[in-house]
């Protein structure tokens, strides 16, 4: 009989240690480790000299292109887009976002356009058949008969059901509740997660059956278990925005399929989630030119936007000025603000400063260093920007203004939604409506008046 010891597995980075401690000393994590059972054996290694077998190996040339695979539409543009095309038939796909943000309700109304045409399986693991058929009626997505569901947190059974071949997609929500049988440790864990992934993808991969599963994030937003779920699977979608209101956005962080800067911009209603056709006009709709106020084009993967940036600025009244950032990075933020003081005649060791980006988006564009500090200085001065001026620009340490991408982008959007000038970098200057600026000190000279 094979001896059997334990080992202890740290469930944020899976480093494995001999006996328990507080701390993991390869990420630092506390309380982290769980103990698993562990055959002792004859080794893996061992094993694998004398089982392995030579492969058949072929020339890339030989190997016939699959040109009739045909990609299953998910019934959203943008989201096929963002996938490349549609979901393809084999492929896994992980969804992650937030609690509450939508990420179920998109799912079913995925599986409610599929199901149409092709048999699909809705698998749950954290909710009863009647509380998703209630969400299904609220959806509409409940009269297809090729609409199947089931609830289990047998990742065996789960991997069994769709090597049957009798489903064409399969939604598990959510790949942390799920659990092998061999193994000891409980769902979520590193080595659950781990093998349950992959056996769903090797079950995946023989049944040619598209497989969408959803993941939980951690505090820090970022997707919860081991890194190698990421690499395991073939796309990876982040779902981001305010679960409150506000606009939310799928867009790629891996794609083996297609480009991963392309982004799909949803609004929730109660029928469900639907397309924000122009986000630039919803966005600005309520705006008021007052200081503080700068219009950014942005782009959200190869899509343009303008967003409106606030900046708030008063005097502290600790010894410990207060910055705050809504939809922008804090960091990024006191850099900028360090900038402004150092290359600019502006006080704000003394100030509060708040800014916010409207309508609930987070931005990862460098181009917003320009509007973010433009913002600050307006609030800070107490005069306004120019009402059809729209700004974008990269700052850089010494105060000057850099290049971007996406300018013509840019500019065709400012022009659709009636704006008459563009403040940007000194090199984005091909016509008479962008005006372009070296430095930052410039661009508050000449328009922040």
């Amino acid at each position: 009989m094979a001896k059997v010891k334990t080992q202890f597995v740290c469930q944020h980075c899976g480093a494995v240690y001999g006996k328990w401690t507080g701390k993991c000393e390869n990420c630092d994590e506390w309380n982290s480790l769980v103990e698993q059972t562990l055959d002792t054996g004859k080794s893996v290694v061992a094993r694998a000299r004398t089982s392995g077998k030579i492969l058949e190996a072929r020339t890339l040339r030989s190997i016939s292109a699959e040109d009739s695979i045909k990609r299953l539409s998910t019934g959203i543009n943008d989201l096929d887009t963002v996938l490349g095309g549609g979901i393809l038939p084999g492929g896994v796909i992980l969804l992650a976002g937030q609690p509450g943000i939508g990420k179920s309700t998109l799912l079913l109304q995925i599986t409610a356009a599929i199901a149409k045409d092709e048999p699909t399986l809705y698998v749950s693991g954290e909710e009863s058949a009647n509380q998703v058929r209630l969400r299904a009626e609220r959806l509409g997505a409940n009269d297809s008969e090729q609409l199947s569901f089931v609830a289990s947190t047998s990742a065996d059974d789960i991997a069994a059901t769709i090597r049957a071949g009798a489903h064409k997609l399969v939604i598990i929500d959510s790949i942390q509740t799920l659990g092998l049988e061999e193994i000891t440790s409980a769902p979520g864990t590193v080595s659950q997660i781990t093998n349950s992934s992959n056996v769903i993808i090797r079950a995946a991969k023989e049944a040619g059956a598209a497989v969408i599963l959803v993941g939980h994030v951690t505090k820090e937003g970022s997707i919860a278990g081991p890194k190698v779920l990421e690499h395991l699977v073939d796309v990876v979608l982040q779902f981001e925005g305010d679960r409150y209101g506000g606009f939310k956005v799928v867009r790629a962080i891996k794609n083996r399929y297609g480009s991963t800067a392309e982004a799909a911009i949803f609004e929730m209603y109660e029928e469900g989630l639907r397309v924000v056709e122009n986000p630039s006009a919803a966005l600005l709709a309520e705006r008021q030119n007052a200081d503080g106020s700068v219009v950014l084009a942005t782009l959200e993967g190869t899509r343009p936007l303008l967003v409106e940036i606030q900046a708030l600025v008063n005097s502290t009244n600790f010894g410990y000025p207060k910055r705050t950032a809504s939809g922008f990075d804090l960091n990024r933020l006191n850099l900028l603000i360090a900038v402004l003081e150092r290359r600019t005649k502006l006080n704000l060791s003394d100030k509060d400063i708040y800014v916010n980006v409207v309508g609930g988006l987070k931005l990862q564009d460098q181009a917003a260093d320009l509007a973010i500090c433009m913002a600050i200085a307006s609030a800070a001065a107490g005069r306004k920007v120019d009402e059809g001026t729209v700004v974008f620009g990269e700052v850089g340490l010494g105060g000057e203004v850099r290049s971007v991408v996406g300018v013509d982008k840019r500019v065709a959007e400012a022009k659709k939604l009636g704006f008459t000038h563009a403040v940007a970098p000194q090199s984005s200057a091909k016509n008479k409506f962008i005006t372009g600026v070296g430095d930052i000190r410039q661009a508050l000279i000449d328009y922040v008046k």
